[in-house]
């Protein structure tokens, strides 16, 4: 990886994934490509906290520590910490992956179902499919966007499914990160390109238009290593007809820098 440059599109923990490239001797080019804005609706999480009692949720399912802690926030701001405990003592809690389920075990919430990795939706569901449904009420808290497959597949099962957003992905306020490394792209300037979610392939493409550079992207971007975190990720990339050079397993950022490393050797 020695002097190889190195794109990373990843935002929350990006400084910590270009500390990892840079002790393998890469050069990380930072390009943020989402911003998260917080987008809970208050008075939605209020109602649905208030009427728990009267109707209680069969299920909640978790996908992120940091949409975990927002809805945590926001019941604690309308002073329904206690609801929020009740309607999760009786309800069977799921958590999508490892993140969620730390957030949760720090205040005291058991856990009943974890989905398997890679984490995925298809993973979750098959974590819940034992579950009795019919009938019943579902709370979801959303990913960075909405997750039509889970709550379709959800009420396909007879559940009403309530879900709700903490937080969505947004392109940032400064794309020109972004729009640089379309222009090293361009210039044959990059080694690698580091993916960690399927949004900011969307939102690189978004920036990529607005500088009518969007069809010739895939090109670019298979003319380099692509590294994906996961088959989420892959699922987008192959969408817009990029060829993922390698797809980290699990998907964590340890085989995704370890696989970068080989991949650039």
């Amino acid at each position: 990886m020695k002097s190889k440059i190195v794109a990373i599109l990843e935002t929350r923990t990006g400084e910590h994934l270009a500390e990892l490239i840079a002790r393998r001797g890469g050069v990380p080019m930072p390009a943020p490509a989402l911003e998260e804005v917080p987008d809970v609706d208050s008075k939605r999480w209020a109602a649905l906290l208030d009427g728990c009692e009267a109707r209680p949720f069969t299920m909640a399912i978790f996908q992120t520590a940091v949409g975990t802690r927002a809805l945590f926030e926001a019941a604690e701001a309308l002073g329904s910490t206690p609801a929020l405990m009740r309607m999760l003592n009786k309800a069977v809690v799921a958590v999508r992956g490892p993140k969620p389920l730390g957030e949760l075990n720090s205040r005291g919430v058991g856990i009943d179902i974890r989905a398997a990795a890679p984490f995925t939706t298809d993973t979750v569901l098959d974590a819940v499919a034992a579950v009795a449904l019919k009938g019943g009420r579902v709370l979801v808290q959303r990913y960075g966007e909405a997750n039509p497959k889970l709550c379709d597949a959800l009420a396909a099962r007879g559940a009403a499914v309530e879900e709700i957003a903490t937080y969505r992905w947004a392109l940032p306020a400064d794309t020109g990160p972004l729009v640089r490394l379309i222009e090293a792209l361009s210039s044959s300037k990059v080694d690698a390109v580091v993916f960690t979610s399927a949004a900011q392939v969307r939102n690189l493409y978004a920036v990529a238009e607005r500088m009518n550079r969007s069809a010739a992207l895939a090109g670019l971007l298979n003319a380099v290593v692509v590294a994906s975190i996961g088959p989420v990720c892959t699922s987008v990339l192959t969408e817009y007809g990029v060829r993922p050079t390698f797809e980290a397993n699990p998907p964590k950022l340890g085989p995704l820098v370890h696989g970068l490393a080989a991949a650039l050797s």
